[in-house]
């Protein structure tokens, strides 16, 4: 599916006239470059961090409510939403109030990831055809997060229930094992400022 498609949902729920979030239009990342990745933090209606990976032209995204960690033993629940613009990896602000998603976003962490999606006899698969299966692993190469995790589904979505996934960092579990910070407190991996500070600077 064209970039243009996977972004319609994401266009016709925001009115680029009030919010400062891309609108999609930029180009497309060179070919050849190592996917990206982006963990946003989104003090909305409800706090969250907002899991995106580059799946093509667009960034395939999950809200993640208690955030990626790089403990093991902690299974986070992350529930699908629609396709992001690549640029969306750069937006750190403050979306109206009003405006689907109304609130403050940093951008906490940010990095390239590698694919590991494999079959039962070990050969490659391809990450989109992985996702679409509804298990994927990679590697993250953040400023934060490193190491092996995986995106698995167990809730299909159907008419009468919510998709929703699991991102679990693969590894033995650790006695002492790093969560995830206190959202309020975390830095930007862009700016180095909390959501209080980017709220306190909008215009």
């Amino acid at each position: 599916m064209a970039a243009e498609d996977r972004l319609r949902t994401y266009r016709g729920r925001r009115d680029f006239g009030r919010t400062r979030e891309p609108s999609g239009q930029a180009p497309p990342a060179g070919a050849g470059e190592r996917p990206r990745f982006v963990v946003q933090i989104h003090d909305a209606r409800r706090m969250h961090f907002d899991f995106r990976l580059q799946v093509g032209d667009v960034l395939r995204s999950w809200s993640v409510p208690k955030g990626p960690s790089a403990d093991p033993a902690d299974k986070r629940l992350a529930v699908p939403t629609e396709d992001h613009p690549l640029a969306y990896e750069h937006f750190e602000g403050v979306i109206p109030k009003g405006e689907y998603g109304g609130g403050t976003v940093i951008v906490w962490d940010r990095g390239t990831y590698e694919p590991l999606s494999h079959d039962r006899r070990g050969r490659p698969v391809d990450f989109a055809e992985s996702l679409e299966r509804g298990h994927a692993t990679f590697r993250l190469h953040g400023a934060k997060l490193r190491g092996e995790y995986a995106l698995t589904r167990f809730r299909g979505g159907g008419a009468d229930e919510e998709e929703a996934w699991l991102l679990v960092r693969k590894g033995a579990a650790r006695p002492a094992g790093h969560g995830t910070p206190d959202p309020r407190r975390a830095r930007s991996v862009r700016t180095g400022r909390t959501l209080a500070q980017v709220a306190a600077g909008a215009d």
